[in-house]
This record gives C-alpha cells, structure tokens and sequence, in this order.
C-alpha cells in the first residue's frame, strides 16, 4: 500500500532525502520545486518502506489505507499530480537520494572553527544553524529576544495544527548541542548592537523574520475591536507581548476577516471551531475561556480577487470543507465566481470550492443559525464603521458597495520586515538587500528567513533559503573574507548577562519546557504555556 503526504507537509524535502526509489516530487533539484503547495508521493513508484513517514518532521505523511476524513481526498491529489508526467528514473543522473555524495556544504577538515551567531530561534533561524552544526565544526550562538526559543513555529502556528508544531522538536535536538550558546532574551539592537554582534564572530545570521503587519488604510481601521490577524494569532498562542484581554469575542455574533490567505484561515476556523476540541491543544487559557464564551457563530473571508486567485493553499482550504459542525458558504453576489469555480481547473485552489454552497448573502441581519464560515471574492474593505467599537464594515460589491454587520474586523493582508538596527534596509520591500544571503557592504553578515526574502513560503521554504546563505557564508569563509572576532568567545556570554536581566541559556529553556508540559499533563494538553516574560523567565530558574 502507498504513502500519501498530507495538509500539513512544510515542504523542507526531508522526506526526499531518504527515500529509496525517488518517489516524492518535485525534489529541490526540479523546477517545481517551491512552487507547488506541497510534496507528492507517486503511487506508482512508492514500496510502502515508510521511510518517509519517519523523516518527515511534521506528521504529514500516512499509509493510504489509513486515511479517513478530510485526509481521504490526499490519496487522489497526490496521485493527480503525477497524471501526466513521465515516471522518474529510480536510477541514474536523475536519481537524487541514493546518488553520488556531495560535500560541498562543508569546510575543509583542518579550518579552524567559526564563530556563527544566529539572531532568531524560528525555523529560518535553526534550519541555518542546523546546516551549520551538521555540515562544519562551527560554533553557533543563538540569539532570540523573547526568552524562549521557537519564533512562529511556537507562536504562529494554528493549536489545531500539532503536526506542524512538530518541527520545532526537530529544531529542540540543537538547542543543547555541545557546540552551541544559547541568549535568549536578547535583542539585537537593544541589548547589543550589529557591531558588537560582529566584534565577538567571525558571522552573524540575521533570521528576524517580518514582525509587522501590512496595513489598509481604510477609516476605522484603529477602532479598538479592529485589529490584525497577527495580534489574533499571537493572542491564542500565549505570545507574551500580547495582553490576554486584546481580544473581545464577547459582543461579536459575525467577524469579518480582510484577506483569505492561510493566516486568515486559520483565525476564520479557531473562532468558530469547537471549543471542546481545542482543549487538546497547546491553547493559550485566556483564548480557549474566551471561545467557550464567545458568541461568534459567523466568519467572513474577504478576497479582493476572484476564487481562481484565492491565497490560501488548496490543502487549507479543503480542511474548511470538513470543519465538524461549520458549513462553508460562498457568496454569490459577483457573477464571476460561479464560473470561475465551475470552470478551475483540477487540483486548483478554487476547483476545492466545486460542491460548495453558493448564495446570494443577505447582510441585513444577523447571522444564520449554526456556525458558518462565508467566502466573498471580489470585494474589499472600504470602511470599518463603529463609534467605540467596530458595527460593522463597508464593502466593495458588483456594481456598488455593501454594509455587512460585524462586531470585530481582523486584517490578514500580510506581514512585514522590520528594519534592523546597524543594517541597511529597503523600506519598499521590507527586507535587507543582501546577494545569496550576504548584506551588501557588510562582510560576515548574512540574513535568512522572510528578512531575506519578504513574507512568502511556509516552514520549509526556509531551509532552502538558509542553504543558500550557509553556502554563501562558508564560500567567504574559504575564500578568508570573514572578519575576525575581536573578542575571545566567552566574553559575549558575560556582555549580554550585563545587559539583559532576562537571559534564559539552554538549561533554563529545558526547565520553561518540562514546566509547561507538567501544566498540560493534568489535562491530557502537550502543554501549557506561560503567556508572560516575567512567567517564562522564573520557569527557566525553576521558580513556577
């Protein structure tokens, strides 16, 4: 019986490296590679060794045979994508997991160790110094300025996506490798700048992400109850810089959601899902209180495109479709979408949406009875309306404009890059201009992850990305344009503990995750987590 790969694949392409008859596609060596939502198993070609299932860091691929529920359809997608496509040789010079070794991420046996400071614990972050920590004798310090490690896989991943959580325990495996420091609640630019960073490696690795949200610039956007996705999702994954009472569920029957990417996905499905069902998860407590109160039965999706430009991936949204106890709508209003959903072609985004209930919605009064989520393409945000609190917002509709009543508008339209003190930055793009990852003008600094690349690609676009700048950095290395440290290598630890009275090195990131799975354990949860700093901190010194 074959493997399938399922929703939650991230795309790192572990699973290609260790199958034994090429079966999984693309491969980081073919074109489509980064370009298809997720990875394919040929039933055709797979032995049912399992090898995959093994590998995969986020549980997402299965035996067929088990798959049921939303999962059931991944056979058939799967098998969808090799259709029309040649078989893959299961040997010679297209053959990519038992081929000729390469070693041409290494260093030379007798160089000298390096120094690498690595700024941010998320997946750009640690697929970077896990490169680093497998390929060389590099010595790696991590840097993060909350005092946990994790970045979005701890808080930006859905509770109800565990598999996906799972690569973070792929990443904890470097956290106590002999060969690292780890400075948690350490900011760069605050607590020590881009020249000390440089004056105590031979690198520095910027993985910071994108912390800001993209905006509307639309009236009534800063009325209290209006607030982006962002903010939701750092509010139900106990983000300790966002206070438990930021969200008020408690006077919203209908949310309306600007965006229909996976992020407003995500926030669509936690604020109508059950809350019996994410008691299971790693929940923030104020959240979870705050949804078995909530009155919102309704959620709206807001895409200023048609279905066939949807931003969510098709995997996403098929989840939608089999949400226990919420039906999924698709407002008719635009006499585009009925076509372009008929006419999509298979295995597309909006052919997911065929055999979906579609109706003209009436917005005139409250929603319908039962929890329901409502996709309406073609239209925008023009106006969030309200005096203290959002009433409602003014729409974009064929031929005119619509008022849809709502008590909490949330804006999923994207992130944004930060600039980071002592780099250059592009404020158009939000990134730092960099050439394969080395910022220009800057020798031995590098950046990786959405501040690299902008906001694009999931977990597992990040590990081609931080190849590409570890690549680049150790050809400088070779090639002797690394700086040299102008400090010996314990006297960063001693810099940054006189800095930052929040340090948390590895053994106190042990103690913050034994305490918040012994917090979960009593209630069959993974874990609960500390929402504060002050929280986290005195777990990490074993004071609860």
């Amino acid at each position: 019986m074959t493997y399938a790969i399922t929703q939650t694949c991230c795309n790192d392409a572990t699973c290609v490296a260790v199958c034994p008859v090429n079966c999984i596609h693309p491969t980081p060596e073919e074109p489509d590679f980064g370009r298809t939502e997720m990875l394919y198993v040929d039933p055709e070609t797979c032995i049912d060794c399992g090898a995959c299932a093994d590998a995969c860091p986020v549980d997402a691929i299965f035996p067929v045979d088990s798959l049921f529920g939303a999962r059931e359809e991944y056979a058939a997608i799967n098998a969808a994508y090799f259709a029309d496509r040649e078989p893959e040789p299961v040997a010679g010079p297209n053959f990519h997991a038992w081929g000729a070794p390469s070693f041409t991420r290494s260093l030379p046996s007798d160089f000298a160790p390096i120094r690498v400071a690595v700024v941010g614990t998320g997946p750009a972050g640690m697929y970077a110094a896990e490169d680093l920590l497998l390929h060389t004798n590099a010595e790696v310090t991590l840097i993060d300025r909350l005092p946990v490690a994790g970045g979005l896989v701890r808080y930006g991943v859905a509770p109800d996506h565990p598999g996906t959580k799972g690569v973070g325990e792929t990443f904890a495996r470097f956290h106590a490798h002999p060969r690292v420091r780890m400075h948690l609640g350490v900011e760069a630019g605050t607590h020590v700048s881009a020249e000390e960073l440089a004056a105590h490696h031979h690198a520095v690795i910027y993985a910071v992400g994108a912390g800001a949200d993209r905006r509307l610039a639309v009236p009534g956007e800063d009325l209290p109850s209006s607030i982006a996705a962002t903010s939701f999702v750092s509010w139900y994954n106990a983000h300790p810089e966002v206070a438990p009472d930021a969200v008020d569920l408690s006077r919203a029957e209908r949310v309306v959601v600007a965006g229909n990417g996976n992020v407003a996905l995500d926030v669509a499905r936690v604020l109508v899902a059950d809350p019996a069902a994410l008691a299971g998860t790693d929940i923030a407590d104020h959240a979870l209180a705050a949804l078995r109160g909530s009155g919102v039965r309704e959620v709206v999706l807001l895409g200023r495109r048609g279905p066939e430009d949807a931003a969510c991936t098709s995997s996403e949204l098929l989840a939608l479709k089999h949400l226990p106890g919420v039906e999924l709508v698709v407002d008719d209003h635009d006499p585009r979408v009925g076509p372009a959903i008929e006419g999509a072609v298979s295995g597309s985004t909006a052919a997911v949406l065929r055999g979906v209930r579609r109706e003209r919605v009436d917005w005139s009064g409250p929603p319908a009875p039962g929890r329901r989520i409502v996709l309406r393409f073609h239209s925008a945000p023009l106006e969030i309306t309200g005096r203290d609190h959002v009433e409602g917002v003014r729409v974009t509709a064929e031929g005119g404009e619509s008022a849809i009543p709502a008590g909490l508008f949330l804006r999923a339209i994207g992130y944004r890059g930060l600039a980071v003190p002592g780099l250059p930055f592009d404020e158009a793009s939000g990134t730092v201009p960099h050439e394969g990852g080395r910022v220009a003008g800057m020798p031995g600094t590098y950046v990786v992850g959405w501040i690299k690349r902008g906001p694009s690609g999931g977990i597992g676009a990040n590990r081609t990305c931080a190849a590409e700048t570890v690549g680049t950095l150790l050809a400088d290395a070779v090639a002797g344009a690394l700086p040299s440290p102008v400090h010996p290598a314990k006297a960063f630890g001693r810099l940054v503990r006189g800095r930052s009275r929040q340090v948390v090195d590895a053994r106190g990131l042990a103690a913050i995750d034994r305490a918040e799975r012994a917090r979960g354990r009593d209630g069959g949860r993974p874990r609960v987590k500390f929402g504060t700093v002050a929280e986290l901190v005195a777990a990490s010194k074993g004071r609860r």
